[in-house]
């Protein structure tokens, strides 16, 4: 673990998971408009959003999949993790008071080079609503301590 409580490359192996759920509030997709400009009818106007395939308002795809981002931020890995890319599928949509579950799957550990490959699903009631794959750089603890016993002769 690094001083953050996240896990280094040398904890990590395939099958470790972690999962971080959240209810997707009316306040949630109203806030996420604003800040990111995408007020698409689909997601604030009821009346329009009714006449749609959807048959009603959904939340913004990129607002779920900030789920997945904070498991992988504030689980696993953990603090200190970098995103480095992210490939998305959106299956199916999530609406307002849907609680939506985001797991996190250690696929492979690339040891050499620090790197993780994460899958990523986000479900509804059991149901898959995105899924994908993450790749992370995590930190290690044995190149830490060689640093510290560098610094430590003066090197």
């Amino acid at each position: 673990m690094n001083d953050l409580n996240g896990y280094d490359i040398e904890d990590l192996s395939p099958g470790m998971s972690a999962t971080f759920g959240k209810t997707v509030t009316e306040s949630d997709i109203g806030l996420f408009a604003g800040i990111s400009g995408d007020i698409n009818a689909l997601h604030l106007n009821e009346e329009y959003a009714a006449t749609t395939p959807f048959g009603g308002r959904i939340a913004h795809g990129i607002l779920t999949t900030g789920l997945i981002s904070a498991t992988i931020a504030n689980k696993l890995p953990g603090p200190g993790v970098i995103y480095l890319e992210q490939q998305l599928r959106f299956l199916a949509p999530v609406r307002p008071g849907d609680t939506v579950n985001a797991t996190v799957t250690v696929k492979e550990v690339i040891a050499e080079r620090g790197h993780v490959v994460l899958e990523t699903i986000c479900r509804v009631g059991g149901k898959d609503v995105i899924s994908g794959e993450a790749r992370v750089k995590v930190g290690s603890s044995k190149k830490r301590e060689e640093k510290k016993k560098l610094a430590a002769a003066g090197v």
